[in-house]
């Protein structure tokens, strides 16, 4: 799970900016930064499931409830 996130997140960034510059050059720059704003949202609930797990396994080691 751990190099596996990162390679997700890049092609995330990846296709975000290949998908706005070609919005971007079509004129349609209000739906590029949508399509901006919504690769970031997807990246940041990705590491949010990370740090979500983290919690737990924190949790479950000291055994708070």
């Amino acid at each position: 799970m751990g190099i596996e996130i990162i390679f997700r997140i890049a092609a995330i960034g990846i296709l975000a900016s290949v998908v706005s510059s070609v919005l971007k050059q079509s004129g349609k720059d209000e739906l590029a930064t949508f399509v901006s704003l919504s690769a970031v949202i997807i990246s940041l609930l990705l590491v949010l499931d990370m740090v979500a797990d983290l919690f737990s396994t924190v949790r479950n080691l000291f055994s708070l409830y």
